[in-house]
C-alpha cells in the first residue's frame, strides 16, 4: 500500500491538504510556481485510487489545449484509469455538449465553429454600409457581450456599447447565425448554459454523469464560464477550483477576477487552501514581485516563500533611450552566453508590454547575430490559403454555411460575381433550402427567366458552369468520405505524374488534398506570385499532412475542423538551435525562464496610459506575472526617452519601480530627477553598499582610467564598487553626466584611452 501511495510522498503539507480535501467546495489559492498542476493531477489520481471515484464521472476544465493535454498525461501517469476522466478546455467541453444536445437550441450535430473573420463576414452581409474596421469592432463587442452572458435583449448590454444601433445589429447577427446552423466561440459557452437552464432533463443527465468538477486557472474565467459552472453543478457535486487572484490578467478577454475573489461566498462557504511555497523563483525576485502586487486591494492575499534560497538581487537599469535599451539587453545576453559561458540563449527572455516594442530588439539581435524567436507572430491557421481550405472543408460538412460559401465559391474566379452570389443566397433564403440545393435549382433555370423563388432570376452560363464545378468538387469529396477506409488506394505515384500541387495517401488527407485540388484552391495560391506561391502551397501541404491523423469519414472531417477551431494557435517549429525568447508579458503566462529582462518600465507604457482603479490593479498583476517568470535572475529596464509616434519623448519611470522594495534591487545608471527611490538607494546609489576599490576585481578598470563611449563621448572612471554581480563602474563624462554600468555586461561599449 505504501508503494502505491508514493505519488503522494513529495507533496508539502498544504498540497496534501488540498488533495485530501472533500465535502464542501474548495478554492485552492495557488501562488506562482507553487505546484498547482501537480495538485490538480494528483487529486484526480487520489480520488480514483483512494476514494473509488469512477473516472468517467470526473470533469476537469482549463483554458488551453496544451494545459489540458499536460493534465491528462500527468494524471494518467499516476493512475492509468484517469485517462477515462474528461479533461478539456471550457470551449472544447461546450462543443462536446452541443454536439450531443444541440437539438435543444436548433443545432444539428455537424455545426461549424466560426472564428473572428467569419463573424466579420456575417456582419458584412447584414451591415453593408459598415467599413471593415467598424465590423471588426462590432464583432469584438459581440464576443465580449457573450463573455458577459448578455443577449441583444439584456439591459446591461449598454456597458459593451451604449449606442442603440448595436443592440439591433447584434440581434440581426444572431438571426443570421441561426440561419446558417453554425455557432461562434461565444456560443460554445452561452448556448450550453441556455440549454441547461431551459431543459431540466438535459441538466439532470449531465449532473448524473459528472460528480466531480475541477477547474484550473479559475482566475481567467469570464462571467459566461461562471454561469456554465453553476449550471453544471448540483448540491451533490464536489467542486474544486484552482487559481491565483494575483495572476488574473485577461480582463480584456472578459476574465472577471471577482469570480475567484467571491468564490467562497458564491459557493456556499467554500474552504480556501493557500499554496504559498514557491519552487520556481528565488526570494529576492519574489519579494520584488510581491512588493508591487500587494498594493492591490482586490486580492485574497498570500505571501510566497522561496524554496530555492535568496538568490541574487534583481537589477534595475536606468538607460537613456530605447536604442541603448536594446544594446544593453544584447550585451547582457552576449556576455553571459559567449564570454562567461554560464548560460544558453534559450535561458533568456526579453519581455515587453506591447508587440511594437519588439522591433528594436529584433534589429539589434540580428546585427549581433543573437538567435531569437518571437512568440505571438502570425498563426498558421490565420493564413489566407489555410482559411480558404478550411472554408471548403466547412462547406462540405454543412452546406448551409454561408460564410464559407462566400469565401471560396469564386476563388479562383468562376464567374460568380456579387450579383450571382446574391441571387443564390436570395433563393436559398426564400426557400429555406441549403445553399447547394439553391445552386442546383438556379442552374436549372434559364438566365433572366425567373427562379423557383419569388422574383429570383437564373445565372449566366459562365456562373452556372462555375457553380456546377464547385458543387461537383464538394459532392465528389462527400462520396469519397463514404468509401470504406480499406478501399482507399495509395495514389502518390499518380499524383506525381498528374503534376498535382498536393500529395497525400493516408486517412483524411487524401480527401482533403482532392478537394483542395479539384476546387482550384491549390493552383490558385501556388500561382499567386513567384515569391509566396510555393510557400503557400507548402502551407496547404502541411494542412493536408495534419489531416492524415483523422479518419476519411464525415465524422472524421467534422472532428478535424473542431480540433482546428479549438486550437488555432500552433506551436512555432524549432530547428533545435537555442534562441532568446522575445515575448509580451501577457504571453508569458504559464512559462518560465532562468533569466528574464522586463523592458520599458516607464509610466504610460507599463502601466499603460493613465490607469487607475481596477485597470491599474490588473497592470500590477501583469507586473507580478512577468517578474515571477524568472527563476534565477530578473532585470528591469527604464528609459529616459522613447520614440513615440516618430518623436523623441521624455519618459517617467514606472510607478511600479517606486512601489517595488528597493532594498531587494541593484540599481545601475542614473535615476531621473524627481524619481523617488527609497532612502537607502538614493543615498548610496545602489543596493548593498559594496566596498570602494581602486582596481576592479576582474582587472579591467582602475580609478582614473580614461574611456570613450560612442553615445556620451569621453569620460573618466570615478568609482569602482563590488556587487554580487561583479564590479560596478561609475564614469564621469566631460559633459558632467555620470553613468554606472556593470563591468561584465557593458564593458564592450567602453574604449580605454591610452595617454
Amino acid at each position: 500500500m505504501d508503494e502505491e501511495r508514493n505519488y503522494l510522498r513529495d507533496l508539502n503539507p498544504e498540497q496534501r491538504a488540498a488533495v485530501f480535501h472533500e465535502g464542501k467546495p474548495l478554492l485552492i489559492l495557488a501562488g506562482a510556481g507553487s505546484g498547482k498542476t501537480r495538485v490538480v493531477t494528483t487529486k484526480i489520481a487520489y480520488l480514483i485510487r483512494e476514494k473509488s471515484v469512477n473516472p468517467y464521472s470526473i470533469l476537469a476544465v482549463t483554458f488551453t489545449n496544451k494545459a489540458a493535454k499536460e493534465m491528462a498525461e500527468r494524471a494518467a501517469a499516476m493512475e492509468r484509469s484517469a485517462s477515462e476522466a474528461m479533461l478539456r478546455t471550457f470551449h472544447s467541453f461546450g462543443a462536446w455538449f452541443l454536439r450531443r444536445n444541440g437539438e435543444y437550441a436548433g443545432l444539428s450535430s455537424n455545426f461549424v465553429i466560426y472564428d473572428d473573420d467569419d463573424m466579420i463576414t456575417v456582419l458584412a452581409s447584414i451591415a453593408e454600409n459598415k467599413k471593415k474596421n467598424e465590423l471588426k469592432l462590432i464583432a469584438h463587442q459581440i464576443a465580449r457581450a457573450k463573455d458577459y452572458f448578455l443577449t441583444p435583449e439584456s439591459a446591461d448590454l449598454a456597458m459593451i456599447n451604449p449606442r442603440s444601433g448595436f443592440r439591433e445589429i447584434y440581434a440581426r447577427y444572431e438571426e443570421a447565425l441561426r440561419k446558417t446552423g453554425n455557432v461562434d466561440f461565444g456560443d460554445l459557452i452561452k448556448k450550453p448554459v441556455e440549454i441547461l437552464r431551459g431543459n431540466p432533463e438535459a441538466a439532470e443527465k449531465l449532473r448524473r454523469r459528472f460528480h466531480v468538477i475541477m477547474v484550473d486557472e479559475y482566475q481567467d474565467a469570464n462571467v459566461a464560464q461562471f454561469e456554465l459552472l453553476k449550471a453544471i453543478c448540483s448540491p451533490e457535486t464536489y467542486l474544486c477550483v484552482v487559481g491565483d487572484d494575483d495572476q488574473s490578467i485577461y480582463r480584456f478577454r472578459g476574465a472577471e477576477v471577482k469570480n475567484i475573489l467571491e468564490f467562497p461566498k458564491r459557493f456556499g462557504g467554500a474552504d480556501v487552501i493557500r499554496l504559498e511555497k514557491n519552487y520556481r523563483s528565488t526570494a529576492h525576485i519574489l519579494d520584488v514581485a510581491d512588493s508591487v502586487v500587494r498594493r492591490n486591494t482586490g486580492r485574497l492575499g498570500k505571501k510566497l516563500s522561496a524554496e530555492r534560497g535568496s538568490g541574487v538581487k534583481p537589477m534595475l537599469a536606468f538607460l537613456s533611450d530605447q536604442d541603448s535599451e536594446a544594446r544593453e539587453c544584447a550585451a547582457l545576453i552576449n556576455n553571459s552566453v559567449r564570454v562567461r559561458k554560464d548560460s544558453s540563449y534559450s535561458d533568456w527572455a526579453v519581455l515587453y508590454r506591447t508587440n511594437a516594442q519588439s522591433l528594436g530588439f529584433e534589429n539589434e539581435f540580428l546585427r549581433r547575430k543573437i538567435p531569437y524567436r518571437i512568440v505571438g507572430s502570425l498563426k498558421f491557421y490565420e493564413r489566407e490559403e489555410i482559411k480558404d481550405a478550411l472554408a471548403l472543408f466547412s462547406f462540405t460538412v454543412n452546406t448551409k454555411d454561408e460564410v464559407s460559401f462566400r469565401r471560396v465559391v469564386n476563388k479562383p474566379s468562376r464567374g460568380v460575381g456579387a450579383a450571382a452570389l446574391e441571387r443564390i443566397l436570395s433563393e436559398r433564403a426564400f426557400t429555406d433550402w441549403d445553399i447547394e440545393e439553391a445552386c442546383e435549382r438556379l442552374c436549372a433555370v434559364s438566365a433572366g427567366k425567373g427562379g423557383v423563388g419569388k422574383g429570383s432570376s437564373g445565372l449566366s452560363a459562365k456562373a452556372k458552369a462555375g457553380v456546377r464545378a464547385f458543387i461537383d468538387a464538394i459532392n465528389q469529396t462527400r462520396k469519397t468520405l463514404l468509401i470504406p477506409p480499406e478501399a482507399a488506394q495509395d495514389n502518390a505515384e499518380q499524383d506525381e505524374a498528374a503534376g498535382r500541387v498536393l500529395k497525400a495517401s493516408q486517412g483524411l488527407s487524401r480527401c482533403a488534398a482532392d478537394l483542395i485540388e479539384k476546387a482550384g484552391i491549390a493552383e490558385y495560391h501556388r500561382a499567386h506570385d513567384e515569391v509566396s506561391g510555393e510557400t503557400r502551397a507548402a502551407n496547404l501541404q502541411e494542412l493536408v499532412n495534419s489531416a492524415a491523423l483523422y479518419e476519411a469519414t464525415p465524422e472524421g472531417l467534422a472532428d478535424f475542423l473542431e480540433h482546428i477551431a479549438l486550437d488555432r494557435a500552433i506551436e512555432q517549429q524549432e530547428d533545435g538551435e537555442a534562441r532568446v525568447t522575445l515575448i509580451t508579458v501577457h504571453n508569458t503566462k504559464g512559462l518560465e525562464f532562468q533569466r528574464v529582462i522586463m523592458t520599458g518600465m516607464e509610466q504610460g507604457l507599463f502601466p499603460r496610459g493613465d490607469k487607475e482603479g481596477d485597470d491599474l490593479e490588473e497592470e500590477r498583476r501583469l507586473f507580478y506575472v512577468g517578474a515571477t517568470r524568472a527563476m534565477d535572475e530578473l532585470y528591469l529596464t527604464s528609459c529616459a526617452y522613447r520614440r513615440v509616434f516618430g518623436q523623441t519623448t521624455p519618459m517617467r519611470p514606472s510607478l511600479f519601480l517606486e512601489e517595488a522594495d528597493a532594498s531587494k534591487l541593484r540599481v545601475v545608471g542614473n535615476p531621473p530627477y524627481g524619481f523617488n527611490l527609497p532612502a537607502p538607494l538614493s543615498r548610496k546609489g545602489q543596493a548593498g553598499g559594496g566596498a570602494k576599490l581602486k582596481t576592479s576585481s576582474d582587472g579591467r578598470w582602475q580609478l582614473g582610467d580614461r574611456v570613450f563611449n560612442e553615445d556620451f563621448g569621453y569620460g573618466e572612471i570615478a568609482a569602482i564598487k563590488e556587487e554580487n554581480e561583479g564590479p560596478v563602474i561609475t564614469v564621469c563624462y566631460e559633459s558632467g553626466r555620470r553613468q554606472r554600468f556593470l563591468s561584465r555586461a557593458q564593458s564592450s561599449r567602453f574604449m580605454k584611452i591610452k595617454d
